[in-house]
């Protein structure tokens, strides 16, 4: 009986795995608006196994949401390694606007947290010691404004994901130009400034994402 047992546990552990592998692909391209059903079809397995691995479609987010918290976590403690505290800090930064600007999901999740339970109060909990350590240890070494807060980190990063959403089409990197302006303000003093690593939008391109992003009248 154990034999029989543990392939059928394995095959459920592969199908939730997969179920959320479908999942994170479905949200990242089009949001949390993708339904059971569709992502059912993204991961190749019948409605029912869906159904039987997670009863509602907040339970799949919320699984979701706390795989992407294992993922920042991880690079929080990636960062407070880096011997440099200032570099350490702007990896943690970069390697974060880099993950949100690709995946609407993880955006709608760590912003919105619309689903399950209080996803925003769970994360805040999670996350909230690992950002401060970090701009902690950067004051310490004099190489972060005194004024800056725990707060303003992840506040930084969802702006500029969101100008990265703003106009993905024209240019998906514009992240990294405003990160740099950002980081220089950032210094509590430096001598001349970090050039940009990509170049501003032309005007028809601010018009084109300004129209696009506009909300469609019904």
């Amino acid at each position: 009986m154990p034999d029989t047992v543990r392939p059928l546990r394995r095959d459920a552990e592969r199908n939730r795995q997969r179920i959320l592998e479908a999942a994170s692909k479905a949200f990242n391209e089009r949001g949390l608006e993708v339904g059971l059903d569709e992502i059912a079809r993204y991961a190749g397995v019948g409605v029912g196994t869906v159904y039987r691995r997670f009863r509602t479609k907040e339970e799949l987010v919320e699984a979701l949401f706390m795989n992407r918290l294992d993922e920042v976590a991880a690079i929080a403690d990636d960062a407070f390694e880096a011997a440099d505290p200032w570099s350490g800090l702007v990896s943690f930064m970069e390697r974060m606007a880099e993950l949100m600007a690709g995946d609407l999901g993880l955006r709608q999740m760590l912003m919105f947290a619309a689903y399950g339970r209080d996803l925003v109060a769970i994360a805040r909990q999670r996350n909230a010691p690992l950002v401060e350590r970090l701009v902690q240890r950067a004051q310490a070494a004099g190489q972060l404004r005194a004024d800056v807060r725990p707060t303003d980190i992840p506040f930084i990063v969802f702006m500029l994901t969101e100008a990265t959403r703003l106009v993905n089409a024209a240019n998906p990197d514009i992240w990294r130009r405003y990160l740099t302006l950002i980081l220089d303000g950032m210094r509590p003093g430096r001598e001349g400034v970090t050039p940009l690593p990509v170049a501003a939008l032309l005007p028809e391109e601010m018009e084109k994402s300004m129209r696009q992003a506009a909300p469609r009248r019904r």
